[in-house]
């Protein structure tokens, strides 16, 4: 459960890596790959949540 926990700020520290990162130009940006693809990632966000809906039903 700690490691659960623990997360959200692995995210962070993640997203914050990355627009630094991003900003020297280390690294390409995901803007225009995002603007494009968005839909395909609500869909795979959502047939997550009703994955883990089912397995906690089940359990």
């Amino acid at each position: 459960m700690r490691s659960r926990s623990n997360l959200g700020a692995y995210i962070l520290i993640g997203l914050g890596t990355y627009f630094l990162l991003s900003k020297f130009g280390w690294i390409p940006s995901l803007g225009p790959l995002i603007a494009e693809w968005w839909p395909v990632i609500l869909i795979i966000v959502g047939v997550s949540m009703l994955m883990r809906r089912s397995d906690r039903d089940k359990g």
